[in-house]
C-alpha cells in the first residue's frame, strides 16, 4: 500500500544501477561493472571492450570503444564469415 503513494520518479529510483555501465554493442547491452577507478573494461558476453570515465566516485560512463580489440574482433568475424562463404562454395 506504501507503494502506491510513490511518485514514477521515486518508483523508478531503486531500479537505478550505480556503478556499472551497459555494453555499447548493439546485439549484447550486457551490464558491466567496472572496479573504481578502472579505465577500460570488457564484456564478459561479447568481448567488447570500452573505455571508461567516471563522474564520481560510483558513477562510470562508457567514453568509448578500445579501437585495437574492436578491430580484433572483426577481423575474427570477418575471416569466419569467409570461411563459411568457402565451404558453402565447395559443397
Amino acid at each position: 500500500m506504501a507503494d502506491d503513494k510513490l511518485s514514477t520518479a521515486e518508483s523508478l529510483r531503486s531500479t537505478r544501477t550505480y556503478g556499472q555501465v551497459r555494453c555499447m554493442n548493439p546485439s549484447c547491452t550486457a551490464r558491466i561493472t567496472p572496479a573504481p577507478g578502472q579505465t577500460q573494461a570488457k564484456c564478459p558476453i561479447c568481448g567488447s571492450e570500452w573505455r571508461i570515465f567516471w563522474i564520481n566516485a560510483n558513477l562510470p560512463r562508457v567514453k568509448g570503444p578500445v579501437w585495437e580489440t574492436s578491430q580484433k574482433l572483426a577481423n575474427e568475424r570477418l575471416e569466419q564469415l569467409a570461411a563459411e562463404s568457402a565451404k558453402k562454395e565447395v559443397k
